[in-house]
């Protein structure tokens, strides 16, 4: 017997249409007044935030885990998510619900990662916020510095022993790397860090 097909009212339609174009990511989109998350991102939200798991469209097809928060309390949720390791894209209502009849256009406004960010309840006031790229060649490695806060770049190469002296110089909060990379990059330098494996194509001869 065929498994019925889960039906999708047309907001969870709109969600998983802009999820599905960030993976690995946790989704605040906005409902309302409220930022809301669902599914597996209801989940971590809530274990993270305290906050009531819940559940959207109980006892139909289109049950699904659901999690929230008012839209005035991002600067308090936020950082909270970040800080416990959280990738986070934040989805806002593009126009004024009141002068459309159809689905309100929302679209992702910030990406914020531990590496990535501009708030200062983040941001380590104290300390540099570095986010580090990293790239394997066949005897050296390049890397990149840079703390988008202060606008600082640097960018080096050298011996994978050298390398490992400026990660553990520079502290960065995310590390980020080309996906064929990042097993290289965990059995050189550890799993401790913060990291981020990326689509090939920034690492090729063209773009990097």
């Amino acid at each position: 017997m065929a498994k019925a097909v889960k039906k999708e009212t047309p907001l969870m339609q709109q969600y998983n249409s802009i999820k599905v174009k960030y993976p690995g990511t946790l989704l605040l989109f906005r409902v309302g007044d409220f930022y809301e998350t669902f599914g597996e991102d209801a989940v971590k939200a809530a274990g993270i935030l305290g906050i009531v798991l819940t559940k959207r469209g109980n006892g139909s097809e289109s049950e699904t885990a659901l999690a929230g928060f008012p839209h005035h309390s991002l600067e308090t949720y936020l950082p909270k998510l970040v800080r416990a390791g959280q990738r986070v894209a934040i989805c806002d209502q593009l126009e004024d619900p009141k002068t459309t009849k159809t689905i309100v256009k929302r679209g992702v406004t910030e990406l914020v990662t531990p590496g990535v960010s501009y708030n200062d309840n983040i941001v380590q006031q104290k300390s540099n916020n570095y986010l580090a790229s990293v790239f394997f060649d066949k005897q050296q490695v390049g890397i990149a510095f840079l703390d988008i806060s202060t606008g600082e770049f640097l960018v080096s190469q050298g011996m994978p022993d050298y390398i490992d002296k400026l990660l553990q110089g520079f502290k960065p909060t995310e590390v980020i790397m080309g996906k064929r990379q990042y097993k290289t990059f965990v059995e050189q330098y550890g799993a401790h860090f913060y990291t981020y494996a990326l689509d090939e194509w920034p690492y090729t001869g063209n773009y990097a």
